[in-house]
């Protein structure tokens, strides 16, 4: 099993424990920030040379605002600075215990990414899966040992948000999931544990209310802004369910929806036709640029899982 240091919580011992992250969108460039924060040396990886850079960037942002928020001293942003680097593809996947795959939400892809981890890495490395919603049983099943396979779900922005959400698969060894709850707990998170099922705890929860916001905009129940408005001082939630969705990626949202309409066929979870066309008409949200709302820019870095 990694080794975590959770129990130590040595800076020294954790800065030789190795973070793998596989994918340098928002979620994975988060990921590595709070994992560098946190004592432990980390890999961020993609598959272009640009993408790394943008995510590498977006990770020191991530660091800055913690700072300017007050909630990381200066001096520990330029440590956790330090303890990032950056590898095109899989190069050093093999020398960290902890490997943690942030690519988008489509089941082939992830698929193919865990093949390729399963070779590269270390047999007795624990390989996590960011996934928001698709099945942990099906990204695992085409790993040679599929224990080995936990999802741990992150919340976006990931410096910031308190919750990782463990999923372990049918298969996945109870030693795995409980060193990913250690590793969370580590990391500073509170940890809650959910079967796999579509959509597990937190996304199947989210996305109706989401999916519901945007029925009401595209009946003409109110505006844009007034049902955020409602959301915000009626149920005290810190942003809009339509701020929300363009916060997560409206691309993402949309296929949590479609995981969920396959995993149960209940209209509940059927999607909006006003979401999908927003999604095929590029306007996926902050990420690029235009959602529900206009942004100024979208951030320099690949978009959530």
């Amino acid at each position: 099993m990694p080794e975590t240091g959770a129990e130590e919580g040595d800076p020294r011992r954790l800065s030789r424990t190795r973070v793998f992250v596989l994918g340098a969108g928002i979620m994975g460039s988060g990921i590595a920030a709070q994992c560098a924060l946190k004592g432990y040396a980390v890999t961020l990886a993609d598959v272009t040379e640009e993408l790394v850079q943008r995510g590498l960037a977006n990770a020191l942002r991530g660091l800055d605002s913690a700072v300017r928020k007050g909630r990381v001293r200066e001096s520990e942003r330029s440590e956790a600075a330090a303890r990032i680097e950056t590898a095109i593809g899989l190069r050093r996947a093999d020398s960290a215990p902890i490997v943690i795959e942030a690519v988008p939400e489509r089941l082939e892809l992830k698929q193919q990414v865990f093949r390729e981890l399963d070779a590269a890495s270390a047999p007795t490395a624990m390989l996590a899966t960011n996934t928001s919603s698709l099945p942990v049983t099906s990204i695992a099943r085409v790993v040679e040992d599929p224990g080995r396979v936990v999802g741990l779900h992150f919340f976006n922005p990931v410096l910031s948000m308190a919750l990782v959400e463990v999923i372990p698969g049918h298969s996945t060894r109870p030693e795995v999931a409980d060193a990913a709850v250690a590793f969370a707990r580590s990391l500073g998170k509170t940890v809650v544990r959910s079967r796999d099922s579509p959509g597990f705890l937190t996304s199947r929860a989210v996305a109706v209310g989401l999916n519901e916001a945007v029925w009401m905009l595209y009946e003409g129940v109110s505006t844009r802004d007034e049902i955020d408005q409602a959301y915000k001082l009626g149920f005290g939630h810190p942003m809009g369910p339509l701020e929300l969705a363009d916060l997560v990626g409206l691309d993402t949202a949309l296929a949590i929806l479609d995981i969920l309409w396959d995993g149960f066929h209940d209209p509940k979870y059927r999607a909006c036709p006003l979401l999908r066309t927003l999604v095929e008409a590029g306007k996926l949200g902050r990420k690029s640029g235009e959602g529900f709302y206009k942004y100024e820019a979208p951030p320099a870095a690949s978009g959530p899982t």
